[in-house]
């Protein structure tokens, strides 16, 4: 303990003798602990009051984000963009057109200098790199290439060790306007294989994956694999800043494009569109109606074209960061539950120009009656039954595989010609033989049925298949779930007084929010409309609304969104008209 503080206070030279004792104390409990990263490279890990304070490669100590938060002017320090922190813990290097440049000037600092980063308005480092230049060279390179070769950062495996804190609010020490006015949001980096490659050179460290001990999830798709700041020109008025950030834009291959609208649109709706009274929130309901009306004009958003290839998946990468909470409320239908508004990255994050929050916010009560509802596409697929597995086996189809009606069509009338079982009077019937027997015909049947009808013969065959049903959102990867979906469900129940409510479940299958059906109903019939837990079960909800409503139902559910009839049950209850006199 006496030799690490004498080699803390050897490498910080800034703490006093008090913030030493502080630091490393004399009767606290003080872990150790020995990692490896994927390379193999040995790393030990100080751990006081179970967070990590300190990491050492090769004999060189470096302070953790846990310390510089206690310890915010231990390190020079310098800025960047909030939303190049992703960037980073993704495991880029911070590239200099990314850098602030403050109007007090850069700290005076040389080549291989331990640096700290911290996000523009925000005292807090979030990451801890060396530089690869000194000072004077970064301003006589135009503010191009790379700047930081980053160690360690918050959120990467090293900060999992810990509480898993976010990094405090510190005020900055002085307040820059202009840096608050700059337009330039868009950074770049270098992206880099989120491996680590300790060495003795201090300029080889490279990125947060250093200290991990497991893969980096898909997040890490977010990562630059290129160089983008060649071909940017150093410009410091404010009118340049604007073609610079188009030039960024425009050198980023599609998918890094499609990558970085789909998180704009994502923080914009969360910060804008999304409520607390919200949730939860159909995921399908939040990327068409909350996502899709934050998209720019002259933009669309296509979850195709970016690196996550499935709207969960993204949503999956936002759940890691720990912004927002998603659960499968209902079989295949998955829910927003939480939603954290404090997370910096969502407090940092600026409304683009062009986008008002109060419209914004005002634009949110009417916009479930804007938003164009796509009906899902559901197709009745089949699964083949221990039972069946003989009929099936010979087009080499075993127990679980998923058919269409169609290909089980034309697998059984392959199988009867191929055994020649059609009946050589009567075409239109066919021969049991064993097979098909043991397959499609009860016990007591066995001993009188020889022949089949066609029709007969294909329609046990679906009645002794597995029932499954496929649906396929709008704009979404189709999902295949068991059984038959079950209808839209309407039901007048009686109250109190002879009073009657419609009451509707189900919605949540078809990719309708039940608090927008509630919303539009309201508003349509003038009568109360509420949200109810379904009885007997865990998170289901209906719509429960004043009166017999089914007219105004079957005109919403039919006309306007285009639903299938044979997709809702209980539109025969709908009252009578009397006639007039």
């Amino acid at each position: 303990r006496r030799k690490l503080r004498t080699d803390v206070a050897a490498a910080f030279p800034n703490l006093s003798a008090e913030q030493l004792t502080e630091f490393i104390p004399n009767k606290e409990e003080l872990n150790v602990i020995k990692i490896h990263s994927h390379k193999g490279e040995a790393v030990t890990v100080y751990m006081n009051n179970r967070n990590p304070i300190l990491f050492e490669i090769e004999k060189a100590l470096y302070p953790t984000v846990y310390t510089l938060w206690v310890y915010p002017d231990l390190l020079p320090a310098f800025s960047t963009w909030p939303p190049v922190l992703q960037k980073l813990a993704g495991g880029a290097d911070l590239m200099l057109p990314g850098v602030v440049v403050p109007s007090s000037g850069f700290p005076q600092v040389e080549r291989g200098t331990l640096c700290a980063v911290t996000l523009l308005g925000n005292r807090a480092p979030v990451a801890v790199a060396v530089a690869t230049m000194s000072t004077a060279e970064m301003l006589a390179a135009g503010m191009k290439g790379k700047g930081f070769a980053v160690l360690h950062t918050y959120m990467d495996h090293l900060w999992e060790y810990g509480d898993k804190s976010y990094p405090p609010t510190l005020a900055p020490l002085v307040t820059d306007s202009a840096e608050k006015e700059s337009a330039e949001d868009e950074e770049e980096m270098e992206g880099k294989e989120p491996v680590i490659s300790f060495s003795t050179d201090p300029l080889q460290h490279v990125d947060v994956g250093d200290l991990s001990l497991k893969e980096r999830d898909s997040c890490a798709g977010l990562m630059g694999k290129e160089e983008l700041h060649e071909n940017r020109a150093a410009e410091t008025a404010e009118d340049a800043n604007t073609e610079v950030q188009q030039e960024a834009e425009d050198s980023r291959t599609p998918q890094e494009q499609m990558d970085a609208l789909f998180n704009q649109c994502f923080f914009h709706a969360l910060k804008c569109k999304v409520k607390k009274s919200d949730l939860p929130l159909l995921t399908s309901t939040f990327l068409r109606s909350h996502m899709f009306s934050c998209c720019p004009a002259g933009q669309q958003l296509d979850i195709k074209k970016s690196s996550y290839k499935k709207f969960s998946k993204f949503l999956q990468c936002m759940q890691h960061q720990k912004i927002l909470q998603v659960k499968e409320l209902n079989k295949g239908v998955e829910s927003i539950v939480e939603v954290d508004w404090k997370h910096p990255d969502v407090k940092a994050f600026a409304v683009p120009a062009g986008f008002s929050s109060a419209a914004a916010a005002q634009d949110s009560k009417s916009e479930d009656r804007e938003q164009v509802y796509h009906a899902p596409e559901i197709i009745p697929l089949y699964g083949v039954s221990t039972k069946m597995i003989p009929l099936f086996q010979e087009s080499g189809h075993r127990k679980g595989s998923i058919l269409s009606s169609s290909e089980v069509r034309n697998i059984i009338i392959n199988y009867v010609k191929t055994n020649e079982l059609v009946d050589e009077t009567n075409k239109n019937f066919v021969k049991v033989n064993a097979i098909l027997c043991d397959c499609l015909l009860d016990k007591s049947e066995q001993d009188e049925i020889s022949h089949l009808k066609w029709d007969d013969l294909l329609s046990r065959c679906l009645q002794r298949l597995q029932p499954l049903h496929q649906v396929t959102f709008f704009g979404q990867e189709p999902i295949v779930r068991k059984g038959n979906i079950e209808p839209i469900d309407i039901t007048v129940a009686q109250r109190s007084s002879n009073k009657k409510v419609t009451i509707i479940k189900n919605l949540e299958l078809y990719g309708l929010d039940p608090q927008c059906v509630a919303n539009i109903l309201q508003q349509k019939v003038q009568a109360s409309a509420t949200i109810t837990p379904v009885p007997g079960t865990k998170d289901r909800v209906q719509v429960q609304i004043q009166g017999n409503q089914i007219h105004h139902l079957a005109k919403m559910l039919l006309e306007e969104y285009q639903l299938p009839r044979k997709y809702i049950q209980g539109l025969e209850k709908a009252p009578k008209l009397g006639r007039k006199k």
